[in-house]
């Protein structure tokens, strides 16, 4: 694999330290030191992708309902930011194409989640795989297209093939190998608190790449990377960075 990944990845742009999935986050994660950032995708009504993590408006803007049903041009009117701190007011819930712009500009890799509404599955994916592919820009590493979702991934690979990609589970399932294989995927991401010594080492093994979310506590961090950990995501990435490996 000859991708490098950082030790440390801002997860949802720096959560814990700006509203998630925003141009504001983004930045506050550069800001802070890291050059690599995860986030969400989704689809609006329209069809139109913006990051988002939640299937509904309630909890990260001052909208209401499911971002399916929402056209973009209603959800770019509602604020993304004061619910986080008044600091934040008027900030934006952004298009995919506004979030690689800036990515471009702060030289920030990333790795781009796809989060798909129920029953989007591969609409979402097809579209994020054939936009990463148009917009991303040549001077960045390579992206990462990540998911829970196996129809997603599928349709990720069968839409944009040459692009990376990597599993997203909570616990590792026994047939992550053939899991891994059969999406064609680099790497296995799995919520650090389900992760074992013997599972992560057999992972390295096998010659993927291993990523760990969400850390936020630096003892934890420096044990996944003791057990072969490529890197893990974290909301407050300041607390890690300075004493990553």
């Amino acid at each position: 694999m000859s991708l490098s990944l950082p030790r440390v990845v801002g997860h949802r742009g720096a959560a814990r330290r700006a509203p998630e999935n925003t141009l504001a986050g983004l930045r506050k994660a550069r800001e802070l030191g890291c050059t690599w950032v995860e986030f969400d995708v989704k689809l609006t009504a329209d069809r139109q992708l913006i990051l988002m993590h939640d299937d509904t408006l309630d909890r990260t803007t001052n909208g209401r309902g499911p971002v399916a049903q929402t056209a973009l041009a209603e959800i770019r009117e509602l604020d993304a930011g004061a619910w986080f701190d008044p600091s934040f007011l008027g900030e934006r819930v952004p298009t995919f194409e506004q979030a690689v712009s800036l990515l471009a500009e702060l030289d920030l890799g990333a790795n781009i989640e796809i989060k798909p509404c129920p029953g989007r599955e591969r609409e979402t994916a097809r579209a994020v795989a054939a936009a990463t592919r148009a917009l991303w820009p040549s001077h960045l590493p390579e992206p990462i297209l990540s998911s829970f979702s196996i129809a997603s991934l599928a349709a990720a690979n069968s839409e944009a093939p040459e692009l990376l990609r990597g599993l997203l589970v909570v616990t590792p399932m026994p047939d992550w190998r053939k899991q891994l294989r059969d999406l064609d995927c680099i790497g296995l991401h799995a919520a650090h608190d389900k992760l074992t010594p013997d599972v992560a080492q057999a992972v390295k093994r096998e010659g993927f790449l291993l990523m760990a979310f969400t850390v936020n506590d630096l003892p934890r961090a420096r044990t996944l990377w003791s057990w072969g950990v490529d890197s893990v995501h974290s909301d407050a990435p300041d607390l890690l960075l300075s004493s990553a490996p």
